[in-house]
Parts: C-alpha cells; structure tokens; sequence
C-alpha cells in the first residue's frame, strides 16, 4: 500500500511529465497525474485526470473526486509561455519577436495570467484540505526567475519584454508568498528549472537543456527541502533567486520645505 502521495500538475509534457516518470519509479509512492492534455503514462501506481487551469469548475471537480485523499507533496509545473499565437507562427525560433512591447496583446496577457496565476491559486486553494492531511506536507512551484523583479532591473542583459510571461510569473510567486502567510503548516517553495526544453514554444530555445537533467537534480532538493525553507525561492542548484525590485537611484531636486522658525528653505534629499 503507498505510503506517499505526490499531486503533479502538467504532467502531460515537459517537466511534468518528467517529474511523473521520476517518482512514479519511486518505492511505496501514488501519484496523481493532472494536465489538460492526455497524459501518456499508463503506470498503475499513476491515476490520472483532466483539469482546465482556466476553468474553475473543472478546478473544483478534482477537489470533489480527491476529497479525504491525503496529499504529501504537490509539484506545480503547469503553465505557459505567454507569446503572441500568430507572432508565433510568424517568426519562428525567435521567441523575442513573439513578446515585445508593440507586439503583445490583451488575449494573450489575459490567457497568460488565468494559467500562471489565477488557475494556480484556484488550485492551491481547492487542495488545501488534502495537504492538510499530511503530516509534513510540501509544495513545490515552478516559477521562474523572469518573475524575478531584481532580475528585471536595469542593466540586466535578460531585462525588458516578455510582458505577459513576467507578470503572471510575479504574480504567481506573490500569490504563494501570500499562500506562506496564511497557511503556514505547509512548506511553499518556489523554484526556478532553468532554461528547459518543456515544449511551452514551437521550437527549442538556444542553449535550453532536457526537462530531465532539470528534473533529475530537483528531486533530490525536493527531499531535502524542510520548514525552514519556505517561503524561498531558488534554482535548480539550490540557490537563492533575490525578488525585491532594487531602486535605481538618481538624486533628486532640491525640495522647499517650511518651518515655523526660518520660513522658507532649500532642503536637499
């Protein structure tokens, strides 16, 4: 009988389906498989199901199916890539084109936000019963350090554009900041994979490795990681990601301030 039930979402591709074939292997362990895609593994250990991110509905029927089902650790890989569909087709193998400012667009910054962000708290939130059941239980978040605001910062070479991808990722990893907050029995990392080849473009990006050698590391942070580690955000090397925006300082004007004794003064900030 399993001793262990670990909750993958995307796990139809990419490293979901990675981080499915890494535990599915895995001695005394269940897993759920959710994606909206079919998801290929027919492993017996592996129970399945279809879940829109977009669509609430489909959110709470899972929670309905799993109620009373004991969650040990969620691991959150569903998401997307938020570039413009037929910019996409256009300019094929250069994802810049598909995501700058002049190009993006209010569907796919919508669609990109109901996946990455409001479909995950939806989730998180409808599961919360089940990862109360556990006695240590985790979440693991596949974020990215584009959602990093320090990353986005002036005279960073990676700064700039991909408006749709970075917002919902900020906005995911302020969600389960929030998610820390307000249900602190349950560990919450949030985790950045790396440059990977997860099939979220057409084509594979220059310099992007396999969703299994980004896997393959993660699952030995994943045990490792305890209490004291959420709330963190790191890579796949066990690295802290900064998140605050970092000012750029510039000197501001000399302001006019008023006291009662001197009346009007020239006061520098």
């Amino acid at each position: 009988m399993p001793t262990r039930t670990v909750l993958i979402s995307g796990a139809a591709n990419g490293l979901g389906a990675a981080f499915l074939e890494a535990y599915r292997k895995q001695p005394d362990t269940h897993i759920i498989a959710i994606d909206r895609a079919p998801i290929p593994s027919d492993h017996e250990n592996v129970q399945k199901f279809t879940v829109d991110m977009t669509d609430e509905s489909s959110i709470t029927r899972l929670a309905t199916t799993l109620a009373s089902q004991t969650i040990d650790l969620l691991i959150h890989s569903a998401g997307i890539r938020g570039l413009v569909p037929h910019l996409e087709t256009a300019h094929h193998g250069d994802v810049a084109a598909c995501e700058t400012l002049q190009a993006m667009d209010l569907a796919t910054l919508t669609n990109t936000f109901a996946i990455n962000a409001a479909g995950t708290f939806l989730l998180f939130r409808a599961l919360l019963p089940n990862l109360r059941l556990a006695k240590e239980p985790k979440v693991i978040v596949m974020s990215s350090r584009m959602g990093s605001l320090s990353n986005n910062s002036p005279g960073n070479r990676d700064a700039g554009s991909a408006y749709a991808y970075r917002a919902s990722k900020a906005a995911l990893n302020a969600l389960v900041r929030s998610f820390v907050v307000d249900v602190p029995e349950v560990m919450w990392v949030l985790c950045h994979p790396g440059r990977v080849e997860t099939g979220l473009v057409k084509w594979r990006e220059e310099g992007a490795i396999g969703a299994e050698e980004s896997v393959k590391g993660l699952v030995e942070r994943i045990e490792r990681w305890g209490g004291r580690d959420s709330g963190g955000f790191y890579d796949r090397f066990g690295e802290v990601i900064p998140c605050q925006i970092m000012p750029h300082r510039v000197r501001a004007p000399a302001m006019t301030a008023y006291t009662e004794d001197a009346g009007l003064t020239n006061l520098t900030v």
